[in-house]
Parts: structure tokens; sequence; C-alpha cells
């Protein structure tokens, strides 16, 4: 390729780039009165800079061509930063390993700019094979916590099994985002911790952490659904006593595994805790989202408990590396009292939702929680048909006399 092509296709592709990650997006109008969607990702494996997949050097590649790609960008944490939303997102090479990059934005909806080097987490002596899913939680004692799955070979696994993993939470901190001290694993009587979110406050004086202990990778084993733990330190997060507080239940959106999202969100009336539930089907498992309330004082304690789902795939967010699979580990709470709410769709992209602190109370507290049979469910349905016919009069089309 001569040097004027060469420049011309890296003028094209920058331009079609700054097109992209500037581009305006557009809200929703919304289906459930509880959130609204947005019409475009915020963000996708095409908003990764240029200079992080091409080298621009003519010299050393005068045919442009890509030499480090990206498969995807997906399931990130979020937090609020010098007036800007803060996301750490995941973002999966072609060669499968992942790591994590930051990006912010104004307005937290769209615009979103990838910071010019991704995040070094230093590694242990034993290194990670893989990094993922990391939930940021600014915690009362000072420091911004960023903890992950940390994931390695299972040396148990026979030699023919090359897929056998073996996940642990680990944890990193820090005070501005960009240089991390990374503490030890969690350690606990589970083999596997893949799914660890630390409680912004301290409970009884001590560090708290939602677990999802599992006896394997994927099954969860005698580990049934998310765990509650408190540690004396941090540097040396050791769990000795771990109970479960939000069971996964049969033939309910969290019958096969469920696990903690983000951090919960403090408000006047209890922590909100938005979380993910796996069930099986024909063509595999689906992940959706759901809500819960804990006690203000005592955060162990579920006070409500909405029934299915909050949010589900929907279009094309059904479609992707991994079909079917909503999950979130990020969200934030405005000054204002919006509630942004960024969630993954198939592990592929990255999208917002948006609602209120009143909304999502609302939600939470009125919702009626699941009936857990088939005849129960009918007879909610049925209450709520009887009390709204004495109002469904009013809003009949003008002369419909049906």
């Amino acid at each position: 390729m001569q040097e004027s092509l060469f420049k011309n296709k890296l003028h094209k592709l920058y331009t079609e780039y700054e097109e992209l990650i500037h581009r305006k997006n557009v809200e929703l109008p919304s289906e459930n009165g509880i959130y609204s969607r947005f019409k475009y990702p915020v963000l996708t494996r095409e908003h990764v800079p240029i200079f992080w997949r091409f080298d621009i050097d003519y010299s050393k590649n005068p045919n442009l061509l890509e030499r480090l790609g990206v498969n995807s960008v997906f399931n990130t944490g979020a937090m609020l930063y010098n007036g800007k939303v803060i996301l750490m997102l995941r973002v999966e090479g072609y060669d499968r390993k992942s790591f994590f990059a930051g990006a912010e934005s104004e307005s937290g909806m769209d615009n979103f700019t990838f910071w010019d080097y991704p995040i070094v987490i230093p590694a242990r002596d034993e290194p990670d094979t893989d990094v993922y899913d990391m939930r940021l939680t600014v915690h009362e004692d000072g420091w911004i916590y960023g903890v992950f799955c940390a994931e390695t070979k299972d040396p148990d696994a026979p030699p023919e099994n090359q897929s056998a993993a073996l996940a642990r939470g680990g944890i990193a901190r820090t005070k501005d985002l960009v240089h991390w001290e990374r503490l030890p694993n969690l350690k606990s009587k589970y083999r596997q911790q893949r799914n660890v979110v630390l409680h912004p406050e301290f409970v009884n004086g001590k560090y708290a952490l939602y677990t999802r202990p599992m006896d394997s990778f994927i099954s969860t084993g005698s580990g049934t659904g998310i765990g509650w733990a408190l540690l004396d330190d941090m540097e040396n997060p050791v769990i000795t006593d771990e109970i479960i507080i939000d069971r996964k239940i049969f033939h309910t959106i969290k019958e096969e595994k469920n696990g903690q999202g983000p951090p919960p969100l403090k408000t006047s009336e209890g922590w909100l805790h938005l979380a993910h539930g796996v069930r099986n089907t024909a063509s595999g498992l689906r992940y959706v989202l759901y809500m819960f309330m804990t006690d203000l004082e005592d955060p162990s304690r579920v006070i409500y408990a909405p029934g299915g789902y909050f949010m589900a795939p929907e279009g094309d967010e059904w479609i992707g590396d991994v079909y079917n699979v909503l999950f979130s580990n990020g969200w934030v709470l405005k000054e204002n009292g919006d509630v942004l709410i960024y969630y993954c769709s198939a592990d592929t992209r990255v999208h917002v939702a948006k609602s209120t602190i009143e909304l999502l109370l609302d939600y939470v507290k009125n919702t009626p929680p699941d009936a857990y049979c088939s005849n129960a469910c009918v007879e909610q349905r049925m209450q709520l048909i009887k009390k709204n016919m004495q109002f469904i009069g009013q809003f009949k089309p003008v002369g419909d006399n049906r």
C-alpha cells in the first residue's frame, strides 16, 4: 500500500470512529414506567480506540492491518468521579483474555471516551490467566475497591480437560482509579468464588461482602444463592462464616444460580440491590436481572423481594457471543435522584437504562412477591384485575360500548 493510501485509510478509520463516539443517544419511551432504555449501546468493541488495535506506524504496518483485535466490551463497574460517570469495563481480545479499561462520560448516556491506556492490575506470584467483571465500591474507609473474578486453570482437572477453571475473588484498591494496589484473593471454605461484591459501609465495625459460593466453576453445588460474610481486614480477606441471604428457588428466574450485581444503593428506606438470576431453558442458560431490598441497619436481611425479573433481553440484546443474557455489575445514583443502570447483553456490548430512586423504591416495595405456584400466581392476577374493573370504564375509547 502506498503511503498516501495508508493515510487515507487511517483518516477514514478515525473519521468513522469520531462520529461513533460523539453520536447522541436517544431515550426510548418506557414500556413499564419503571425504567427507559436507549436506542444505542453506550459502548461496543467499535468504541475501543483505533490505536489499541492497529499499528499506525507506516514503516511497521504499511498495509494497516489490525494487530490486536477486540472481540467484545461488556460487564462494567460504574461510579461517579469528579463529576463524571466512570465505567470500568471488561474488554476481551481476540485471544479470549480479558482486561480492564476505563471510560468516562459527562452525561453517562453517550459520548463515552476510553482512557488512553488500559488499567494495570498488579499480578500475584501466580499470574491470573484471566480477570473480569469488576465491581467498584467507594468504601467509607477512604479507598475505592475493585473486586473481580481472578481465574486460573483448575489444577485438579485431568490433562485432557483444558476448559476447567478455578475462580477466586480478586481484590485491588486505589485512590485515583489509575494506580492500583493488589490485595490477596478472597479465601473461603468454598472452592469457587467468582461473583463477589464489597458493601460500601462497615457493618458492626467489619467489612461486608456479598458472595456466590460455588463448588465448581459452573455448578453452584452446595452453594445455594447470594452469600453474606464479614471480614476484619481486607488485607487478609479470609471468610470464616458465610450465610445465604437470597436463595436460588425451584422454577423461578433464579433456579439455577443467582448473584449480586453492583454494590447496593443506600436509600432512606433500605439498601436497593440489583442482581442476576439464571434459569435453564431448551436453548441454554437464560440470565435476567432482578431486584430486592435489605434492611438499612442489617443489610443481610431482605425486606422486599418483587417477583419475577426486573429486566430481560429484548430485540438485538438477545444476540451476541452468549445468547439470551443480561448482566449488570454497575449503576450510579446521581444527585438529582436519577439512577443510570449499566447492563450488558449477550456478553457483547454495554447499554444504559434510566430510572429514579423514587420509581425503583415504588417497584421494589409494591410489586407482589413470587407466589411460587401457578394457582397462587393466577390469584394474584385475579385480584389485580378485579380491583381494576372499577376503574377500567374511565379509560375506554369514546364510543366503545363493549
